[in-house]
């Protein structure tokens, strides 16, 4: 039996933590083709007041299957990821990424497990960043 079939519900995966950066945030912007100026000019930022680089949200949803599949190992399939954006996040601010099973169902070749998650920003600034969110993931056995 691996690792993943010992879940129960209620049981809570490792955090992911991460800063993220400008340089992080335009390598994003690079390798996903999107380049609103919201995620990286600072003259649009001004005239918008809006202090520093906004992290683009498809960043947590990437973060969220990244947790689950580090959590879960290679094997595991994220076959569904909903979530909702609650705040802005900034350049340079620390995101936790936090997931609890919620629901188990066994076979007898996957496993199916359901989690509620969300993304918090940590230090003197916490808040909520993405939440709601719910993730479906098969674990083949």
């Amino acid at each position: 039996m691996s690792n993943e079939t010992r879940l129960q519900v209620g049981d809570r995966l490792p955090e992911l933590a991460r800063t993220i950066e400008l340089p992080d945030m335009v390598a994003y912007a690079g390798a996903t083709w999107d380049w609103h100026r919201l995620h990286y000019d600072p003259a649009y930022l001004a005239s918008k007041g809006i202090p520093t680089p906004v992290i683009d949200g498809q960043v947590f949803g990437a973060l969220l299957v990244e947790q689950l599949q580090d959590s879960l190992g290679p094997r595991a399939f994220v076959r569904r990821l909903e979530f909702r954006f609650k705040n802005l996040v900034f350049a340079g601010e620390t995101v936790s990424c936090v997931s609890t099973v919620t629901e188990m169902h066994e076979s007898d070749d996957t496993v199916v497990l359901s989690f509620d998650c969300e993304v918090v920003v940590v230090g003197d600034n916490a808040r909520v960043a993405v939440g709601p969110a719910s993730a479906v993931v098969v674990l083949p056995r």
